[in-house]
């Protein structure tokens, strides 16, 4: 199976928190375009086709899998709650996170009417959230709201390839309080592998071969792929592999798609997005990480070629913190 040779990119400058964004520990809001320009750094811009004309959500997007008063309380900027991720709310910062979700949903979609097209959402801050708050960085429970509207227009169900260093339980804690989420993401479809080490790429191997399963028997039909930068072990809160294993995960990923293409003689509809990774002493590694993964996918699965060498330094430990 072929698919196109670019990567469309749904990115609107008004989904990066630009203004506000030193009074996060967080560089997630500002991520976005900090990728992108690394990228263009890098001359490797040609492989990503930029999307800037989607229409971000609206208040009203929200209540999929938010409560009331969640949602009033982030759009009015009430305190506590509208800083319960962890980071400092602010007018921009809110229609920051409209765009982000949004851009979430779109490339999803897009990706399901051609589905030879890989898409990419360049954000962040989505798979700790809750129905009722916010948590660890994490506003609106971007992956539910997403895959909810899918559910909702196409009656299609997605899995997310979750490899972020942390657990992400947006989704397990939004089955309860979100009608018919386990038919948006059929439960264990919220994959997250667990140890570390060969461990952690062993358990990956298992969850994808029964993955793959769900995709045969059309009970999964997109799937979502998040390469957190945080499992790696030299970030600030995370950790679960070292460099020749991340990229081993990433060459795991590609290659079980490519196969399951040919196995069912059709395209699955993918998506990429971001997810974690935090270096206050060099974030270029972790924007290097992401590159890293990005030409992994160019190259094995949309015919590039391309010689990318990371720059992971090693972190810089502050004894006193």
């Amino acid at each position: 199976m072929k698919r196109y040779h670019t990567i469309e990119t749904f990115y609107n400058v008004k989904q990066v928190l630009q203004k506000d964004s030193k009074m996060n520990f967080s560089k997630s809001p500002l991520k976005p375009k900090l990728l992108l320009d690394y990228i263009r750094k890098h001359s490797l811009s040609e492989y990503f086709e930029i999307k800037s004309n989607f229409e971000p959500f609206q208040k009203a997007d929200f209540p999929i899998a938010h409560n009331k008063f969640y949602v009033d309380a982030m759009f009015e900027g009430i305190k506590p709650l509208c800083e319960s991720s962890g980071l400092k709310w602010s007018k921009q910062f809110l229609e920051s996170l409209t765009y982000t979700n949004a851009s979430l949903y779109e490339a999803i979609k897009r990706s399901l009417y051609f589905p030879n097209q890989v898409t990419f959402s360049p954000t962040s801050g989505f798979h700790h959230a809750t129905p009722d708050r916010g948590n660890a960085f994490c506003s609106f429970s971007g992956q539910v709201i997403a895959s909810m509207k899918i559910y909702q227009e196409f009656r299609l169900s997605g899995a997310y390839l979750d490899l972020d260093g942390h657990y992400g339980n947006s989704i397990s804690d939004s089955y309860d309080y979100v009608k018919d989420l386990d038919k948006a993401i059929p439960y264990g479809c919220n994959i997250n592998p667990i140890d570390a080490g060969k461990d952690y790429i062993r358990d990956l191997k298992l969850r994808l071969k029964i993955l793959g399963d769900k995709i045969a028997n059309d009970e999964v039909h997109y799937i979502v792929f998040a390469h957190g930068a945080d499992s790696h072990t030299e970030d600030d809160l995370g950790g679960q592999v070292n460099t020749e294993q991340w990229l081993e995960c990433s060459s795991i990923v590609y290659k079980w798609i490519k196969q399951m293409d040919r196995k069912l003689k059709r395209e699955i509809p993918l998506t990429l997005t971001l997810f974690g990774g935090y270096r206050k002493d060099n974030f270029d590694s972790v924007l290097s990480l992401h590159t890293l993964d990005l030409v992994m996918c160019l190259n094995t699965l949309c015919g590039a070629s391309i010689d990318y060498k990371p720059d992971i330094k090693q972190r810089e430990y502050d004894y006193n913190e």
